[in-house]
C-alpha cells in the first residue's frame, strides 16, 4: 500500500491536517497517549480524528510551514529535518502503545480534517488489511558487520620496502612488496565472501522466524565513524511473543559465526506498512 504526501492544492490560512498515523478505532488508542504530545513545531494540539471504524492522528499545522518551497529547504538542513522526524516519530510510537498503527510518510497533509476523512474512507479496506497484517508485531533491525582487519598487520605489509628508513631496497624488493600487497587484498576479499556467507546464513535463520522480513541497502564505513562496514542491513516483522526467541537466536548465530550482529528495535513497523 502507498500513501501519498499530498500537498493538497493551496491550504488555507488558518492551517493543514497532519496525518501521523491510522488506528482501528477511538477505542484502540487513548487520547490521553497523545494528547499533549509537542507534534510538529508550531502545531495545535495533537488530536484524534474518527471516520467510521477508523481514527487518525492528527494536528492542525500552520500552512505555510509546510509548502513545497519550505520542505525543500527543511530537507537539505540535516539538524531540522532530524527534528520534525523525531516529531513525528514521537507521535507514532504513542499511538501504537495499545494497539497497531500504520504510521504514515513524514509530511502527510490534507487541506482540511474533511479531505483527511475521506482520504480514511477511500482507503479503508487497505487501512485494514495493513493493520491485521501488523497487530501483535514489532519491527526489529539487523546488521551483520564484515570482521575489522588485523589492521596493523596489513599496514606493515602494504608499506613500501624501505619507506621507514634511508637505505636502499634490496633487489627484488619491489615485487616483493607487489606480492604483499596482493596477499592483503585476497585476504581482504575472503574476509568480505565469508562475512557474505554468514549474512546469508544469518538471514535465512531469521526469515524462518519472522512474519515477512525485507533487505535494506549496504553503507561502506562512515568517514568519521568506527570503520565498521555491515554486509546485511535487514528489518524483520517479528510476532510479540516471539521477541525473545529473536533476541535468543541472534546471540548465538553470534557466538557461533564469531561475527558481530547488531539487533536493534522493537520498533513500529514503518518498512511493512506498504503491503497487504
Amino acid at each position: 500500500m502507498t500513501h501519498p504526501a499530498p500537498r493538497d492544492r493551496a491550504p488555507d490560512a488558518a492551517g493543514v491536517t497532519y496525518v501521523f498515523a491510522v488506528c482501528r478505532g477511538t477505542r484502540a488508542v487513548n487520547t490521553a497517549d497523545v494528547t499533549g504530545l509537542a507534534g510538529m513545531p508550531g502545531g495545535a494540539a495533537v488530536r484524534l480524528l474518527p471516520s467510521g471504524p477508523l481514527t487518525a492522528v492528527v494536528q492542525t499545522v500552520p500552512a505555510d510551514d509546510f509548502t513545497d518551497e519550505v520542505w525543500q529547504a527543511r530537507l537539505s538542513d540535516r539538524q531540522e529535518i532530524e527534528r520534525y522526524a523525531r516529531a513525528h516519530h514521537e507521535v507514532v510510537s504513542a499511538a501504537a502503545v495499545h494497539g497497531p498503527a500504520v504510521p504514515l510518510p513524514l509530511a502527510t497533509l490534507y487541506h482540511d480534517d474533511d479531505r483527511a476523512r475521506r482520504a480514511l474512507d477511500d482507503e479503508a479496506h487497505r487501512f485494514h488489511g495493513v493493520l491485521k497484517r501488523i497487530a501483535h508485531h514489532a519491527e526489529w533491525g539487523v546488521k551483520v558487520y564484515e570482521p575489522e582487519p588485523p589492521a596493523a598487520q596489513e599496514e606493515r605489509e602494504s608499506a613500501p620496502v624501505g619507506s621507514g628508513g634511508r637505505e636502499a631496497p634490496a633487489p627484488g624488493a619491489g615485487l616483493a612488496y607487489l606480492n604483499r600487497k596482493r596477499g592483503v587484498q585476497e585476504r581482504r576479499e575472503r574476509r568480505r565472501e565469508q562475512a557474505l556467507s554468514v549474512a546469508e546464513s544469518v538471514d535465512a535463520e531469521l526469515r524462518e522466524l519472522a512474519a515477512a522480513s525485507r533487505r535494506l541497502r549496504t553503507h561502506a564505513a562512515v568517514p568519521g565513524g568506527d570503520g565498521r562496514v555491515h554486509v546485511l542491513n535487514a528489518t524483520y516483522l517479528v510476532a510479540e511473543q516471539r521477541a525473545e526467541e529473536l533476541a535468543a537466536l541472534v546471540r548465538a548465530m553470534g557466538e557461533r559465526t564469531g561475527t558481530r550482529i547488531e539487533l536493534t528495535g522493537p520498533w513500529v513497523p514503518y518498512s511493512f506498512v506498504g503491503e497487504v
